[in-house]
């Protein structure tokens, strides 16, 4: 059975409550958590399963859907045990912001709310990312430069939105 998410309006305040599907359909905005999992100065991210968003790119290792009523670090500790199955994480805030796009025949109109997580647990990935890979800053940057396809535009909106520092110069913004 499909959840249900919270239908909200750009402040973050809902107006109701919808079932997944139909907000993907409608375009409704609501909310899904981003876990960017930092180790030390390293970053990581996980190479999305082929029936996912993003399919074969890498994307922040945890993300997924606010269920109604749900508050968002519950979402978020939820979503680090279903994603990378642990429970033991740090977690700090580092914003939210809405991001629209149409893709695999939905219209995604999100606020992702974003933070950085810490775990010292090893990682066990769920069926929807097939490997995980470990970035400084400057790696991540030069893989951007030299192969811009190996990223998905979830992570280039978190990266432009909070981490512009991590694109190269020659970057071309991709969401408004």
């Amino acid at each position: 059975m499909d959840e249900k998410v919270d239908i909200i309006d750009k402040n973050g305040q809902i107006l109701r409550q919808a079932l997944k599907v139909d907000a993907h359909k409608h375009g409704w905005l609501h909310k899904t958590v981003i876990g960017w999992l930092r180790y030390g100065d390293d970053w990581a991210l996980v190479k999305q399963a082929g029936d996912r968003q993003d399919a074969g790119q890498l994307v922040a290792p945890v993300g997924g859907h606010v269920q109604a009523g749900e508050p968002d670090e519950a979402a978020l500790l939820r979503e680090i045990e279903e994603e990378i199955g642990t429970s033991n994480v740090t977690h700090i805030y580092v914003g939210s912001a809405v991001f629209h796009r149409q893709i695999i025949g939905r219209d995604e109109n999100h606020l992702f709310v974003v933070f950085e997580i810490a775990t010292p647990d090893p990682i066990k990935l769920s069926e929807e990312a097939v490997s995980i890979e470990r970035f400084s800053q400057a790696n991540l940057t030069r893989l951007i430069a030299t192969n811009p396809g190996a990223v998905g535009d979830a992570m280039y909106f978190v990266l432009e939105t909070f981490y512009p520092s991590f694109l190269p110069p020659s970057y071309q913004k991709r969401w408004t």
